[in-house]
């Protein structure tokens, strides 16, 4: 007998609902309260215009009570999602493999990246990975600085090599001091100011491309899956 080829069925609304709540109240413990508290707030809210605006009446008090719920409702998923992510980045923080993460799901299409890393070190896992966008270039080192010299000079010159001209930005991920917080890697990248266009940004990612080595029979660090780290959004 055939197997069925039908597509798998996707969880619905307030089953993903579930989850984001399930995995944000692990890392915050206190979110129920929270949730609670701005619901409240928001309905108290809405009373409040409804008693300050005459004419005074009851259905105009109730509507403006119902408007506060709603209200109440969507701060409440805001916030919520907030800290989900916020949570997803203390569960990432310290594992091989959060900056590939990271670049590859959080930057945007602004910047083209990869969870797979340019360089690593097979022995201490430490890895180099790559971003390229409006900003530039960016290199990621993951590990100790001093092991990650090496790695981090090497795809410098490569890079220097075929996109002269081109600014070459290396950030460290970690918790020392001039690090770059696995939190914080996204928006700092995002903030770098302009300085190449789109052709000249297509033009470098061509030539890099073009002289990377492939790492596919490298030991890649393991350790993460992003299917379990990131934080479930509702749809």
């Amino acid at each position: 007998m055939a197997r069925s080829s039908a597509p798998e069925k996707r969880p619905g609304f307030f089953s993903q609902l579930r989850t984001l709540y399930t995995f944000t109240q692990k890392a915050f413990p206190w979110l129920p309260y929270l949730l609670i508290g701005i619901v409240l707030l928001s309905i108290g809210v809405g009373v409040g215009i409804g008693f300050l605006i005459p004419p005074v009446a009851v259905w105009s008090i109730i509507l403006w009570g119902i408007t506060g719920i709603m209200l109440g409702i969507l701060a409440s998923l805001m916030t919520m999602t907030r800290l989900s992510t916020k949570a997803m980045y203390r569960k990432l923080d310290g594992m091989p493999g959060a900056a590939g993460h990271v670049l590859s799901s959080s930057l945007g299409r602004k910047w083209q990246s990869s969870d797979m890393p340019v360089g690593v070190n097979p022995k201490t896992q430490e890895a180099v990975y790559r971003a390229i966008g409006r900003g530039g270039v960016v290199i990621v080192g993951e590990g100790s600085r001093g092991r990650l010299t090496r790695l981090v000079n090497d795809e410098r010159s490569k890079v220097q090599r075929v996109a002269s001209g081109v600014p070459v930005h290396v950030f460290y991920v970690g918790n020392g001091e001039g690090d770059v917080p696995i939190g914080k890697l996204a928006s700092t990248i995002k903030a770098l100011p302009k300085a190449i266009d789109r052709a000249t940004m297509a033009a470098v990612i061509k030539r890099v491309d073009s002289v990377s080595q492939s790492i596919s029979s490298l030991p890649i660090p393991k350790g993460i899956d992003p299917t379990r780290v990131r934080a479930p959004r509702p749809r």
